[in-house]
């Protein structure tokens, strides 16, 4: 669908939900929903003090705008918002925003769906975990999951 808004920002600073729901629909009469996304960081039971996201400049906002560019196509929505964070992110602190607007809601449902599948697998984020106990673990791997997930747009 041409003219769809795309926007896409990686951004140290937190997210208003509310704001980003209201940007993307503004005066268009023609979306019948929204669908959301609010991706947080969870405690792992206790254990993690913060999650620590970095990601490759310029490189991951175009990709991010790549996918909701995609996404945008493959459903015809009127618009896609992703929004990422980087950072030292605390539990129970936002991560992740994608909203999508379409006239019909299970193209929204369906859009946001995509663009988070590609997003987990596809944009260059790195995540590093923090204990409570002064601790810093790895760089947490890919999950199958996430792959499968992301395999499933793309089966016949």
């Amino acid at each position: 669908m041409s003219g769809a808004a795309v926007r896409v920002r990686v951004q140290r600073e937190d997210f208003d939900l509310a704001a980003e729901i209201r940007t993307i629909s503004g005066d268009c009469h023609e979306i019948g929903a929204i669908v959301t996304f609010s991706g947080l960081c969870r405690d792992e039971g206790g254990t993690l003090d913060a999650l620590e996201l970095e990601h490759y400049p310029g490189m991951a906002e175009a990709e991010i705008s790549r996918i909701c560019n995609e996404a945008v196509k493959r459903f015809q929505l009127q618009a896609a918002t992703a929004i990422h964070r980087y950072g030292r992110i605390a539990p129970g602190e936002n991560i992740v925003l994608v909203v999508t607007a379409s006239p019909h809601r299970q193209a929204a449902f369906d859009g946001a769906n995509f663009i988070m599948d590609f997003l987990k697998t596809a944009a260059p984020f790195w995540k590093k975990e923090h204990g409570i106990d002064g601790s810093a673990g790895g760089w947490v791997s890919a999950k199958d999951a996430d792959d499968s997930a992301r395999d499933r747009w793309t089966k016949s």
